[in-house]
């Protein structure tokens, strides 16, 4: 995670090797609530480490869940949908997927079991449309009231009479956002022992990909939904939560369109490989690879892996419906600055409603780098640059606005020599800790470039003046990796010592030297992983 204000990416020129993704938020956050409504205990693999499943996480504890963490697996004891604590305060951040469902399941157990709870979240989620969802919880007898401006969070669930009418189908908008179908799907099984419930959908659902995830998961806790087109979704009476016992979840497929753009863009030499989700994933988002293809990108893949290399140059622009892959068409719009002219992407009016207003942030920031763009309600048209400018990205503490942007940093391989290349500044690169926390080193893990363009800081000074300390402060406050080379000495020294390599031999010694395995984190020197900041003080390691 970074506590920095900013961070500059120099330009870059190629990508290659492996990247391993976190998991999905989409399935990570659904399979969290899943297993907390559930009976039983169900331990989650590969569970996603991130803002968002943290606030869910919280949560759940909150709510009486008994959560215990492993080094890769969370175990899960869920309530029952039975209450175990009537009365919560509940911050979720800026999570969607936890908001939404959250408030569905709770206005339902407080209605019929006697709880009051309130949600709320940071400033941009109460300005997050949720009258939509409400409008379809409050006939059923769930009582809602909203503490801020109407339609929006914050909100308080009241008790209600003990009994709720699942008589009359359950309509829901399918327009704004699929997030409030998703909510009460994941909702309802918890009053459908004795009755079924009906959902109907007013207007054209959009998002259907993630729609799909959320049936595949409820299937996978016993609750088998029955479904006419999009318009009709019936939970059968009788049907109740069940726990798998495990459940993995795989590698986040809106992660992965970074780097299969970064393969389109830069892999010119091997293939870049993705890992921890494949081509045979459950998540809509991975039909990014058909977007990637049309802008001429060469892609492979299998379960659990994709690989991509660049195939035609500049990219193919295209005209493209995206409504199937809302998030990962973000990544789209910054690919389209490596086009061979102006591409249009379509359907994307869930983009307003979003972290933030993304139409709007996208043509902002795309515009700060020199591209032409043209915005309406639910598309936007960008033509590439035609001269490249140096930009500071705002991201808005949208996480996917940060991510995408750093690909603009591979802009040197768009400009015709001997044009200079420009320099990417991210502001508030922390945002991506939402569903990516280490996604810039996963970035800089594969990229490549020339030294003569990454920033260099030097602190120098004479023994024991503070050299050390001030270079580890610098370091940390602005995001710059640490090499103290006074250290190296003594660490190779160290290193002789208890590998038994005599002082004197020459060839042992830089043999030792050139394979050093040496890191400097937040005032720690770290040899072979381990902490040897004490050992390097010791008398046998300075006369060595």
């Amino acid at each position: 995670m970074y506590a920095i204000p900013f961070l500059d990416i120099p330009p870059l020129l190629q990508a290659s090797g492996t990247v391993r993704l976190p998991g999905s938020k989409s399935i990570s956050n659904r399979v969290l609530l899943l297993a907390g409504l559930s009976e039983g205990t169900t331990t989650v693999h590969d569970l996603l480490d991130s803002d968002d499943t943290q606030v869910m996480l919280t949560a759940l504890r909150t709510l009486g869940c008994r959560i215990e963490t492993f080094d890769a697996s969370v175990r899960i004891t869920g309530l029952g949908g039975r209450l175990d604590v009537r009365e919560a305060s509940l911050f979720l951040g800026n999570a969607g997927t936890a908001m939404r469902p959250l408030t569905a399941a709770l206005a339902m157990l407080a209605a019929t079991q006697g709880g009051t709870f309130e949600l709320s979240g940071v400033p941009r989620m109460h300005e997050r449309p949720i009258a939509d969802l409400i409008d379809a919880l409050r006939p059923l007898g769930c009582r809602i009231d909203y503490l801020g401006q109407p339609g929006y969070p914050p909100l308080r669930l009241l008790p209600g009479s003990n009994t709720l009418d699942l008589s009359a189908p359950i309509r829901v908008r399918g327009d704004v956002s699929s997030q409030f179908l998703t909510a009460l799907l994941l909702a309802l099984p918890l009053l459908t022992a004795d009755q079924q419930a009906v959902i109907e959908i007013d207007g054209e659902l959009i998002s259907k990909p993630y729609i799909e995830i959320t049936l595949n998961l409820l299937a996978r806790f016993g609750i088998a939904v029955q479904r006419d087109g999009w318009q009709r979704f019936v939970i059968p009476a009788g049907s109740r939560y069940r726990s798998p016992g495990d459940i993995h979840v795989e590698g986040d497929a809106s992660s992965a369109s970074y780097f299969i753009a970064l393969g389109a863009i830069a892999a010119t030499d091997a293939p870049l490989r993705i890992e921890g989700v494949g081509t045979d994933s459950i998540q809509g988002d991975i039909r990014f690879v058909e977007a990637a293809r049309a802008m001429g990108a060469q892609v492979t893949g299998g379960a659990g892996w994709i690989e991509v290399h660049r195939g035609s140059w500049p990219l193919a622009a295209i005209d493209m419906d995206c409504n199937h892959i809302p998030d990962a068409a973000m990544t789209l719009a910054v690919m389209a600055l490596y086009a061979d002219g102006p591409s249009r992407l379509t359907n994307i009016a869930s983009w307003r409603v979003k972290e933030t207003d993304r139409i709007a942030a996208m043509a902002i920031e795309l515009r700060k780098l020199g591209a032409n763009v043209v915005e309406g309600p639910d598309f936007i048209e960008i033509a590439p640059p035609t001269r490249w400018t140096p930009a500071a990205i705002h991201t808005y503490d949208d996480h996917r606005v940060a991510m995408c942007f750093s690909l603009a940093a591979y802009n040197p391989l768009a400009l015709p020599p001997p044009s200079d290349p420009v320099s990417v500044r991210i502001l508030d690169p922390k945002c991506v800790g939402k569903t990516f926390p280490d996604y810039f080193e996963t970035l800089f893990s594969v990229a490549g470039t020339e030294p003569r363009w990454i920033p260099v800081i030097t602190v120098d000074g004479p023994t024991a003046s503070g050299k050390g300390t001030v270079a580890s402060a610098l370091s940390e406050h602005l995001g710059y990796h640490v090499l103290d080379s006074g250290v190296l000495y003594r660490a190779t020294a160290l290193a002789a010592v208890d590998s038994g390599i005599d002082p004197d031999d020459e060839h042992g010694l830089a043999t030792l030297a050139e394979a050093l395995d040496i890191g400097f984190e937040a005032g720690t020197i770290r040899l072979g992983g381990a902490d040897v900041t004490a050992q390097q003080r010791l008398p046998d390691v300075g006369q060595g």
